[in-house]
């Protein structure tokens, strides 16, 4: 028997809108209720921030300084910073470790004027970007690598797919429905959101890295 001969199965929005609609029963839409599907679409991938690191949404980015400038705005659709390095202007082949500090740790340093290669950075979360504050201020025009969490794409025109991994279509599908099913099937909300929690993850469990972890104890004296 044939196969298909392709893997590139994707829903769009109207799609996914009509998938979650026909899983709380309902089959006939007015476009006032397309328009909240996709609104309810946009607030819970909004939500999915919420739920951990989704890799897919994980990028690579550089930030060059600039001598004597102790605070960067970075991208408004950045979440956080996940890890960062410093490249020395001098050395653009050496990578130097960045360490993150807590709001109190940089309120207490005595002199944050101090210049240098920076080695520690505090991160302050603002509704609409965050901004980057480097410890020492940096003496150069050194680049701050980091990998960013950033937000998924909003669901655009009825016709455009989402940007989320197909892995994850049977989860974005069932929580949409539950979503629809609060203001449109209250009595299926129940196990609406049972099935999306057990797809989520199904799906959540799969997105991790594959890398060893090890956990060495520290030795303490008495």
């Amino acid at each position: 028997m044939a196969t298909s001969g392709t893997n590139s199965f994707n829903l769009d929005v109207d799609q996914v809108i009509e998938e979650a609609f026909e899983r709380c029963g309902l089959y006939s839409r007015s476009g006032y209720d397309i328009k909240s599907a996709r609104r309810s679409l946009n607030i819970m991938l909004a939500e999915w921030a919420n739920r951990g690191i989704n890799l897919w949404t994980v990028e690579l980015r550089t930030l060059t300084l600039t001598a004597s400038t102790t605070s960067y705005t970075l991208d408004s659709d950045l979440v956080d910073v996940l890890e960062a390095v410093i490249t020395e202007a001098s050395d653009a082949n050496t990578d130097i470790e960045v360490d993150r500090i807590s709001r109190a740790e940089y309120l207490n340093i005595s002199q944050k004027s101090q210049t240098g290669t920076p080695v520690q950075y505090f991160l302050q979360r603002d509704t609409s970007a965050p901004t980057l504050f480097l410890y020492p201020t940096p003496d150069a025009a050194d680049t701050f690598k980091y990998y960013g969490l950033t937000k998924i794409q909003d669901a655009g025109d009825y016709n455009d797919q989402l940007e989320v991994p197909t892995r994850f279509i049977p989860c974005l599908t069932s929580g949409l429905a539950y979503y629809v099913s609060i203001k449109k099937a209250p009595e299926r909300t129940a196990l609406l959101k049972q099935l999306y929690e057990e797809e989520w993850q199904r799906a959540s469990e799969e997105d991790r890295p594959r890398s060893s972890f090890f956990i060495t104890p520290e030795r303490g004296y008495i």
